[in-house]
């Protein structure tokens, strides 16, 4: 199963006020582990950057003179998301802005994604709690320290972490109760690493019954590739 984690960073607050995208981050989860694959580019927004939304992400108009347009990013965007299921936090905030950029590429058609909305998921789990990331990240004690300001590719990261433990946490990764480290630079050699040592520790010990029954069974089978080790 492939999700594909997403954030992006805007000029502003409101589409509908003419803002535009200026970063793009995505991360590919399969079956709820992170493989590393990731999408992230900035954007010049060929418009002026509200200074609250400066002090939120860090990024100024002159970091993106020489960045591409979202017009000549968009097909690679795409191709990267493909039909994969999007997990976002406020996913209404980050479609609209993507859609108006497709909308003012010429695309004639919006993103249509199966959307998984993490916002909704922690308000339904924690009702009348704070649920933005950063106060997420500290309830499931994922290390903060690689975020002094909001990008779309380190909130990504992060995000994929809080998804996880909005879903079931630890046990969503098979490792059914190992110890593991919620660093997100190290999330899939932590993964790695454990299940190797869920391997490792497992020791059985066939009784004869139990072979006498499987020899039986074989006996059964035509043609059973088991019987040239009888």
């Amino acid at each position: 199963m492939r999700e594909i984690v997403l954030d992006t960073e805007t000029t502003g607050l409101d589409v509908k006020d003419g803002h535009r995208i200026i970063e793009i981050g995505a991360c590919e989860m399969i079956n709820h582990v992170a493989t590393n694959k990731t999408f992230h580019v900035y954007i010049n927004p060929q418009r002026e950057i509200d200074i609250d939304a400066v002090n939120i992400h860090g990024i100024s108009n002159e970091d993106l003179i020489d960045k591409p347009k979202f017009c000549e990013i968009c097909d690679e965007f795409l191709n990267f998301i493909k039909n994969s299921t999007l997990v976002i936090h406020n996913a209404d905030f980050d479609l609209s802005f993507i859609n108006n950029e497709l909308n003012l590429c010429g695309k004639n058609f919006e993103i249509r994604n199966p959307i998984i909305d993490t916002l909704k998921l922690a308000k339904k789990k924690f009702p009348g709690s704070l649920v933005n990331l950063d106060t997420l990240c500290k309830r499931f004690n994922i290390n903060l320290n690689s975020r002094n300001f909001h990008g779309a590719l380190i909130d990504a990261v992060l995000l994929s972490d809080v998804y996880v433990e909005l879903i079931g946490g630890k046990q969503t990764s098979l490792t059914f109760g190992v110890k593991q480290t919620s660093k997100s630079s190290d999330k899939t050699k932590s993964v790695l690493s454990e299940k190797t040592q869920l391997t490792k520790d497992r020791n059985f010990t066939v009784k004869d019954s139990e072979l006498e029954k499987h020899d039986k069974f074989i006996e059964t089978i035509n043609d059973a590739i088991w019987k040239n080790y009888l």
